[in-house]
Protein backbone atom coordinates (compact mmCIF):
# COMPACT_ATOMS: atom_id res chain seq x y z
CA UNK A 1 0.00 0.00 0.00
CA UNK A 2 2.43 2.71 0.92
CA UNK A 3 4.61 1.63 -2.24
CA UNK A 4 1.37 2.57 -4.42
CA UNK A 5 0.76 5.66 -2.03
CA UNK A 6 4.66 6.41 -3.15
CA UNK A 7 4.51 5.61 -6.96
CA UNK A 8 0.83 8.04 -7.25
CA UNK A 9 2.82 11.08 -5.37
CA UNK A 10 5.88 10.60 -8.17
CA UNK A 11 3.37 10.09 -11.35
CA UNK A 12 1.66 13.47 -9.79
CA UNK A 13 4.63 15.22 -9.31
CA UNK A 14 6.27 14.12 -12.72
CA UNK A 15 2.95 15.45 -14.30
CA UNK A 16 3.16 18.74 -12.52
CA UNK A 17 6.57 19.12 -13.61
CA UNK A 18 5.51 18.13 -16.83
CA UNK A 19 2.99 20.61 -17.05
CA UNK A 20 5.43 23.61 -15.32
CA UNK A 21 8.21 22.47 -17.89
CA UNK A 22 5.59 22.93 -20.79
CA UNK A 23 4.07 25.96 -19.30
CA UNK A 24 7.43 27.71 -19.27
CA UNK A 25 8.54 26.60 -22.78
CA UNK A 26 5.72 27.95 -24.36
CA UNK A 27 6.36 32.01 -22.55
CA UNK A 28 9.46 31.97 -24.31
CA UNK A 29 8.21 32.04 -27.98
CA UNK A 30 5.14 34.23 -27.21
CA UNK A 31 7.44 36.97 -25.72
CA UNK A 32 9.82 36.15 -28.62
CA UNK A 33 6.82 36.61 -30.85
CA UNK A 34 5.39 40.06 -29.74
CA UNK A 35 8.92 41.32 -30.26
CA UNK A 36 8.98 40.20 -34.05
CA UNK A 37 5.34 41.62 -34.54
CA UNK A 38 6.62 45.25 -33.03
CA UNK A 39 9.56 44.81 -35.70
CA UNK A 40 7.72 43.70 -38.01
CA UNK A 41 5.49 46.51 -37.75
CA UNK A 42 8.80 48.61 -37.66
CA UNK A 43 9.70 47.11 -41.00
CA UNK A 44 6.12 47.02 -42.99
CA UNK A 45 6.05 51.21 -42.39
CA UNK A 46 9.69 51.35 -44.32
CA UNK A 47 11.55 52.15 -47.13
CA UNK A 48 14.39 50.00 -47.44
CA UNK A 49 16.05 50.75 -50.61
CA UNK A 50 19.15 48.88 -49.80
CA UNK A 51 17.25 45.75 -48.06
CA UNK A 52 19.20 46.33 -44.47
CA UNK A 53 15.97 44.50 -43.50
CA UNK A 54 15.33 41.84 -45.66
CA UNK A 55 16.39 39.03 -43.27
CA UNK A 56 13.33 40.20 -41.27
CA UNK A 57 11.52 37.48 -42.13
CA UNK A 58 8.28 37.33 -39.95
CA UNK A 59 7.59 33.43 -40.87
CA UNK A 60 10.40 32.78 -37.99
CA UNK A 61 8.62 33.59 -34.63
CA UNK A 62 12.56 34.36 -33.05
CA UNK A 63 13.47 37.86 -34.38
CA UNK A 64 17.11 37.08 -32.80
CA UNK A 65 18.96 35.86 -36.03
CA UNK A 66 17.40 39.07 -37.64
CA UNK A 67 20.18 41.22 -38.98
CA UNK A 68 20.44 44.51 -37.25
CA UNK A 69 18.79 42.99 -34.11
CA UNK A 70 20.31 41.39 -30.65
CA UNK A 71 18.53 39.61 -28.02
CA UNK A 72 19.23 38.23 -24.39
CA UNK A 73 19.80 35.08 -23.75
CA UNK A 74 16.14 34.60 -23.09
CA UNK A 75 15.38 35.20 -26.39
CA UNK A 76 14.18 39.10 -25.94
CA UNK A 77 15.47 41.81 -28.10
CA UNK A 78 17.52 44.16 -26.46
CA UNK A 79 19.14 45.89 -29.24
CA UNK A 80 18.12 47.68 -32.47
CA UNK A 81 20.86 48.93 -34.96
CA UNK A 82 20.19 50.44 -37.88
CA UNK A 83 21.93 53.57 -37.65
CA UNK A 84 23.09 54.56 -41.76
CA UNK A 85 21.10 51.76 -43.55
CA UNK A 86 18.86 54.91 -45.78
CA UNK A 87 15.59 53.78 -44.39
CA UNK A 88 12.81 56.20 -44.64
CA UNK A 89 9.33 56.24 -43.13
CA UNK A 90 7.93 56.63 -39.42
CA UNK A 91 9.00 55.07 -36.58
CA UNK A 92 5.95 52.62 -35.36
CA UNK A 93 4.20 53.10 -32.11
CA UNK A 94 4.63 49.27 -31.26
CA UNK A 95 8.01 49.40 -30.66
CA UNK A 96 6.55 50.62 -27.29
CA UNK A 97 5.75 46.46 -27.02
CA UNK A 98 9.93 45.64 -26.72
CA UNK A 99 9.55 45.42 -23.45
CA UNK A 100 13.31 44.18 -22.97
CA UNK A 101 14.90 47.01 -25.06
CA UNK A 102 17.64 48.65 -23.59
CA UNK A 103 18.79 50.72 -26.88
CA UNK A 104 17.47 51.71 -30.12
CA UNK A 105 20.08 52.96 -32.82
CA UNK A 106 17.81 54.54 -35.83
CA UNK A 107 20.12 57.41 -36.78
CA UNK A 108 21.39 59.27 -40.14
CA UNK A 109 18.77 57.83 -42.03
CA UNK A 110 15.05 59.39 -43.41
CA UNK A 111 12.91 58.45 -40.59
CA UNK A 112 10.25 60.78 -40.85
CA UNK A 113 6.91 61.68 -38.36
CA UNK A 114 6.76 61.86 -34.57
CA UNK A 115 8.68 59.66 -31.87
CA UNK A 116 5.59 57.46 -30.87
CA UNK A 117 4.83 58.23 -27.36
CA UNK A 118 4.71 54.48 -26.93
CA UNK A 119 8.52 54.31 -26.76
CA UNK A 120 7.77 55.89 -22.99
CA UNK A 121 6.76 52.36 -21.73
CA UNK A 122 10.61 51.28 -22.63
CA UNK A 123 11.20 50.68 -18.63
CA UNK A 124 14.16 49.30 -19.84
CA UNK A 125 15.78 51.39 -22.37
CA UNK A 126 19.54 52.77 -21.63
CA UNK A 127 20.25 54.50 -25.23
CA UNK A 128 18.34 56.07 -27.47
CA UNK A 129 19.60 57.66 -30.80
CA UNK A 130 17.30 58.98 -33.31
CA UNK A 131 19.98 61.89 -34.81
CA UNK A 132 20.43 62.93 -38.19
CA UNK A 133 16.58 62.06 -39.45
CA UNK A 134 13.37 64.22 -40.66
CA UNK A 135 11.35 63.43 -37.38
CA UNK A 136 9.31 66.42 -36.58
CA UNK A 137 6.59 67.27 -33.75
CA UNK A 138 7.10 67.32 -30.30
CA UNK A 139 9.13 65.93 -28.19
CA UNK A 140 7.07 62.93 -26.29
CA UNK A 141 6.83 63.76 -22.26
CA UNK A 142 6.36 60.17 -22.09
CA UNK A 143 10.39 59.44 -22.48
CA UNK A 144 10.64 61.18 -19.09
CA UNK A 145 9.25 58.32 -17.70
CA UNK A 146 12.00 55.92 -18.63
CA UNK A 147 14.07 55.87 -15.86
CA UNK A 148 17.14 54.17 -17.15
CA UNK A 149 17.49 56.25 -20.08
CA UNK A 150 20.85 57.96 -19.41
CA UNK A 151 22.05 57.80 -23.63
CA UNK A 152 18.91 60.46 -25.85
CA UNK A 153 20.16 62.04 -28.86
CA UNK A 154 17.86 63.69 -31.01
CA UNK A 155 19.81 66.43 -32.61
CA UNK A 156 19.76 67.23 -36.21
CA UNK A 157 16.03 66.38 -36.92
CA UNK A 158 12.83 68.70 -37.16
CA UNK A 159 10.96 68.31 -33.61
CA UNK A 160 9.82 71.48 -32.29
CA UNK A 161 8.37 72.81 -29.30
CA UNK A 162 9.42 72.91 -25.75
CA UNK A 163 12.82 70.65 -24.75
CA UNK A 164 11.05 68.60 -21.52
CA UNK A 165 12.89 69.02 -18.19
CA UNK A 166 11.52 66.85 -16.15
CA UNK A 167 12.06 63.39 -15.05
CA UNK A 168 14.84 61.19 -17.12
CA UNK A 169 15.11 64.85 -19.14
CA UNK A 170 16.90 66.19 -16.14
CA UNK A 171 20.23 64.72 -17.01
CA UNK A 172 20.35 64.69 -20.60
CA UNK A 173 22.97 67.56 -22.08
CA UNK A 174 21.11 70.12 -24.47
CA UNK A 175 23.67 68.80 -27.13
CA UNK A 176 21.52 65.92 -27.32
CA UNK A 177 18.56 68.34 -28.99
CA UNK A 178 20.65 70.87 -31.01
CA UNK A 179 20.35 71.56 -34.82
CA UNK A 180 16.29 71.51 -34.39
CA UNK A 181 15.53 74.89 -35.15
CA UNK A 182 11.85 75.05 -34.51
CA UNK A 183 13.11 73.57 -30.79
CA UNK A 184 13.59 75.52 -27.50
CA UNK A 185 14.22 75.51 -23.78
CA UNK A 186 11.56 76.63 -21.52
CA UNK A 187 7.93 77.59 -21.77
CA UNK A 188 4.99 75.77 -21.66
CA UNK A 189 4.51 72.30 -23.20
CA UNK A 190 3.28 72.55 -26.93
CA UNK A 191 1.86 69.12 -27.86
CA UNK A 192 1.04 70.28 -31.27
CA UNK A 193 3.65 72.36 -32.54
Amino acid sequence: MALAAATRTASLAAAVLIVAMVAAASLEPAAANKDADALTALRSGLKDPDGALASWDPSLVNPCTWFHVTCDGSNRVIRLDLGKQKLSGPLAPELGQLDQLQFMEIYENNIEGRIPSELGGLASLVGLDLHGNRISGPIPLALGNIQSLKLLDLSSNDLCGTIPTSGAFKDIPASSFANNPRLHQGGNYEPNC
